[in-house]
């Protein structure tokens, strides 16, 4: 028992609790990530390509909205009140989408990205506010926080898998609703641990504060419905999208360019290098349940040893491979820098993006494999691919999160939180891009298109390596740049 005492004590207050909340708040997204392109081809009528392009701009909206909910949270809404009120946007979202209805469907993103786009990154921000800047449990306690993460995705995907074979979508979302509901009261139960600390907000008072609120209430009220109408024109909301994310480029190459003290000035600039190549990794990553998910229907034989396998049952095997290995990689570490071997983020990042295109490698090797007759891939190709995205996954996501604190100066934390999220939206962007590339005839599907899907995936698997090779070739640069101490 004293041992569990001492191991629970060197847990930072907050974080088991953020553990946990993690897990029911990605329920949700889960089911919705995982099913929206099936749910709007066979039961709205989408075609291929209007599905990928609306499943672009769900991740679009919901990583992009990051960025302002990292400048929300904190000043406006504490983060652990912008959660509260995004989860309930989301379990609204969800009950909307249940109904069946297009309207539904519209509306209910509308309600659901709002929460979501602007929550995840206050869950972010409470929990590295449990840390000191040097603390090296930081990475660890994100390690642990993503992992729980994908205890959610795995449920999700299994339950959604579950009542995909029987297409029964309304009950599906009713339990995406209740999960959201369940971290709401998770929160609820652990407000005081989630108070946040040193933020502009929480030094206000009286009128001033009160002021800040009821903006910030304001601003979740009115982005609902301006969702909902770029929703409906969704080509000219993707290109809109972009031209803003590069906006937020280039203010933030201005931001570092500008900032007056050169060792947290290098630091950014090693911020801005690592984001580029991680929009690489993530424009392929988005593609699992975009494009890849219509390629697995489509093209690849989804059997298992006789047992039929759901759509989104396939996305598991990321969720498994990070489950168990966030926490192995997270000690594994901790062992090989206590025996002084160098294990830093540019080698990381490095490393997931070689780990990217091996696996986008594997998918036309496996098409090159397949039955002459069907044109169908052997699931093994799928798996292979999935497994090594898995851990490519593992080394840049949860260490991108982590660096946050490191990188960044005490003042624009929240906005590059949300700015590294935002890439994830773009990123989600050209996922969509790359996946309407190659249509999905309904009948000979896999003879169709096994050429065309070939060729996409040997030339982003090409792209992968050489931004990873040149990740390599930069890291002394981007070590000396990481390590500057103020002068």
């Amino acid at each position: 028992m004293n041992h569990l005492q001492r191991r629970w004590a060197s847990v930072s207050e907050g974080s088991a609790a953020l553990f946990l909340i993690q897990v029911f708040a990605t329920l949700g997204f889960a089911v919705l990530q995982s099913t929206l392109v099936l749910y709007a081809t066979r039961r709205l009528g989408f075609s291929s390509g209007q599905a990928a392009l609306m499943m672009g701009l769900f991740g679009a909206f919901n990583y992009g909205l990051h960025l302002f909910g990292g400048y929300l949270g904190g000043r406006y809404l504490s983060n652990r009140s912008l959660f509260v009120g995004g989860m309930l946007l989301q379990v609204l979202g969800c009950g909307a989408i249940a109904g069946g209805s297009l309207d539904g469907l519209y509306w209910g993103l509308a309600l659901f990205l709002t929460g979501s786009g602007l929550n995840v990154t206050c869950i972010n921000m409470m929990l590295t506010q449990r840390f000191e800047p040097e603390d090296e449990r930081r990475e660890g306690a994100f390690l642990w926080n993503y992992a729980g993460m994908n205890v959610g995705f795995f449920v999700g995907f299994t339950v959604a898998g579950h009542y995909q074979l029987d297409e029964r979508y309304g009950a599906l979302f009713w339990f995406a609703t209740l999960g959201n509901a369940m971290a709401i009261v998770l929160a609820l139960v652990f407000w005081r641990a989630l108070a946040d600390r040193d933020t502009p907000l929480s030094r206000r008072h009286g009128a001033a504060f009160w002021g800040r609120f009821a903006l910030g209430i304001a601003v979740l009220a009115g982005l609902v419905p301006l969702l909902a109408w770029l929703l409906r024109q969704p080509g000219d909301t993707a290109i809109g999208m972009k031209l803003f994310c590069a906006v937020v480029g280039v203010a933030l190459l201005v931001m570092t360019l500008r900032h007056p003290v050169p060792a947290e000035r290098r630091r950014m600039a090693a911020y801005l290098v690592l984001t580029l190549g991680s929009l690489v990794f993530w424009s392929l990553y988005q593609m699992a349940p975009n494009g890849l998910q219509l390629f697995a229907v489509g093209n690849v034989w989804m059997n298992v040893w006789g047992v039929p396998v759901a759509p989104q049952w396939v996305q598991n095997i990321n969720t498994v491979v990070i489950v168990i290995g966030g926490p192995w990689l997270a000690a594994l570490f901790g062992r090989w820098r206590a025996r002084g071997w160098p294990v830093d983020i540019p080698m990381q990042f490095a490393a997931s993006l070689v780990l990217m295109g091996l696996g986008f490698l594997a998918l036309p090797l496996g098409i090159q494999l397949a039955d002459p007759a069907t044109g169908r891939s052997d699931f093994f190709w799928l798996f292979l691919s999935y497994v090594l995205q898995s851990v490519g996954e593992l080394l840049i996501s949860p260490v991108g999160y982590a660096m946050i604190g490191r990188l960044a100066p005490r003042q624009y934390q929240g906005v590059m939180m949300g700015s590294w999220m935002l890439v994830t939206g773009l990123a989600s962007l050209f996922a969509g891009d790359f996946s309407g590339v190659v249509s999905q005839p309904v009948e000979g599907a896999a003879l169709a298109t096994n050429a065309a899907y070939a060729q996409l995936f040997t030339e982003l698997a090409v792209g992968s390596l050489v931004t990873g090779a040149a990740m390599w070739l930069l890291r002394p640069w981007l070590r000396r740049l990481i390590d500057s101490r103020n002068d």
